[in-house]
């Protein structure tokens, strides 16, 4: 059976619990078991392993934390990870002051001077994303390195700070096994292409323009 083929029967036999159509235990076991079969053939059909590159974008909140997250996950199976902060800068997140008991395991660099409406310096702000770039493409390069957070990357594309090519060709310069996450708004076309994996976050609700909540400690930074 294809690897398609595959898929079709898991998507046919669904997730199980009361998605299952079967009333008797009998039943929902056997369609269960089957399930089971066909995801044990997915996994080891999919064997392959090569460095990716992720792209968490959209207007919704979270494309940073879900970063972090890998950064968090790559951490606990001892390997070494940096993060590079685009446009953010001039404040330490509750993130960074956590991540200091991993020591040398991790390198955080925030290289940014804020909001372009705090900065108000074009000239200014497209030096620090070049000198943000020049540090990211040292860690890309870096085998030693298993992943690099490049954050908020995609908003410095979208100003136009720097261009999709130049962070694609960084990105193809890395070793095989290297994985990179990038997060930001606005996606380049050229980026989401070359990618892995994208997740877009989409807003439905946010308490800063819907009940006037502020920032708040844990949960913005």
């Amino acid at each position: 059976m294809s690897s398609s083929d595959l898929d079709q029967s898991a998507a046919e036999l669904g997730m199980g619990g009361k998605l299952a159509p079967e009333a008797d235990d009998a039943g929902y076991r056997k369609r269960m078991e089957r399930r089971q079969q066909v995801q044990k053939q997915r996994v080891e059909e999919r064997n392959k392993e090569k460095g990716l590159v992720l792209v968490f974008t959209g207007q919704g909140k979270g494309k940073t934390t879900a970063g972090l997250g890998l950064v968090l996950r790559s951490l606990g199976h001892g390997e070494r990870v940096a993060i590079v902060q685009f446009i953010k800068g001039g404040w330490e997140p509750g993130e960074a002051r956590a991540l200091k008991a991993f020591g040398d395991q991790v390198s955080w660099h925030a290289l940014g001077e804020g909001f372009t409406w705090e900065t108000q310096d074009r000239e200014r702000d497209q030096q620090l994303v070049e000198e943000a770039w020049q540090t990211a493409l040292g860690y890309l390069r870096d085998g030693a390195v298993k992943l690099v957070l490049l954050d908020e990357l995609n908003v410095a594309l979208k100003l136009g700070y720097i261009d999709a090519e130049t962070v694609i060709a960084g990105l193809n310069d890395r070793p095989e096994l290297t994985h990179v996450a990038v997060t930001g708004r606005g996606a380049p076309a050229a980026l989401v292409e070359r990618a892995d994996l994208v997740t877009e976050m989409t807003l439905v609700h946010h308490p800063f323009r819907e009940q006037g909540v502020k920032a708040q400690a844990g949960i913005e930074y």
